[in-house]
């Protein structure tokens, strides 16, 4: 039996483990096989990462995916904390924990103590331990996980365009890669679907968890850390500007006349200066796959 959310496989290892290899292949790659030559090893991985996310999206329950996979969406509703025997399942007591006892459960909690001497010596044994443990353990809660065909052809339009854009969100950066491989890292077409899917994605997202524009009913309601997900993918929409073409054409002369207009002032000229240096120097490697 497995709840909703919960998974076996270490899905946010393999995302997190596939991300710092890219790094290693990109160097490797295009030093044995140059600029050109990187792209198809660079596209190798991000198919891999595809598919593990899609593997992921599946395995959670087709819920939405946090930091591109790297962390697992957890957060449990709260009327998912049952009470059983006072106490939550979150460890935390009960609402009635410290209220006033019955007379007829303090006579029983009175019996129970008694006993308790007695079976502290057949209770110290490891087995009868464990039989204890499993007596008193709270039967797990059986959540059933959505399938694709309920969410997509059961849920109304919410869930299919919640589900849409994380597709959308998981597809992205291979169909970027594909492009450059193509069009090459100068081209604005690239740069332009790229931008356009995300936008895409992120209207999706929004438009689905939107109550005033879908019924109250289909709406998709966000947990607080899927809201901050989304607030997280808007703001990454900014490294659009560290990209090129749009990086070479734009955004670094804007920096380079920065550093100019600063480069009289001592000591915020010298911090300005490197910032710019670092700045463009990062912009040279990984600006496709930051935020991916």
């Amino acid at each position: 039996m497995s709840s909703e959310g919960s998974s076996s496989f270490p899905w946010t290892l393999c995302v997190s483990a596939l991300k710092n290899l890219e790094t290693v292949v990109e160097v490797a790659a295009q030093h044995f096989f140059g600029d050109d030559g990187k792209w198809n090893f660079i596209a190798a991985t991000e198919a891999t990462k595809v598919l593990v996310r899609l593997g992921m999206l599946r395995d959670s329950g087709w819920k939405m995916l946090l930091e591109g996979g790297g962390t697992v969406n957890s957060e449990k509703s709260k009327d998912l904390r049952v009470t059983v025997g006072g106490i939550r399942r979150d460890g935390r007591p009960g609402e009635n924990y410290y209220g006033d006892i019955p007379p007829h459960l303090e006579r029983r909690a009175m019996a129970a103590l008694n006993r308790f001497g007695e079976n502290a010596k057949i209770a110290s044994d490891p087995m009868w331990r464990q039989r204890l443990r499993q007596s008193y353990e709270p039967p797990a809660e059986v959540v059933e996980k959505p399938t694709f065909s309920s969410i997509w052809f059961e849920k109304g339009l919410s869930s299919q365009l919640l589900l849409t854009g994380e597709v959308l969100s998981i597809m992205r950066p291979l169909l970027y890669v594909l492009l450059i491989r193509k069009y090459g890292i100068r081209s604005w077409f690239p740069w332009a679907v790229s931008l356009g899917v995300d936008l895409t994605g992120i209207s999706f997202l929004s438009f689905a968890t939107n109550p005033k524009r879908t019924s109250k009913e289909s709406c998709y309601q966000l947990s607080s850390i899927e809201k901050e997900e989304i607030k997280r993918r808007k703001r990454i929409l900014a490294l659009y500007l560290m990209r090129d073409p749009f990086f070479t054409k734009y955004t670094k002369n804007i920096l380079e006349k920065g550093d100019r207009c600063f480069s009289q002032i001592p000591i915020a000229g010298f911090l300005i200066a490197k910032g710019v240096e670092l700045l463009i120097g990062a912009q040279t490697r990984f600006t496709y796959t930051l935020g991916s």
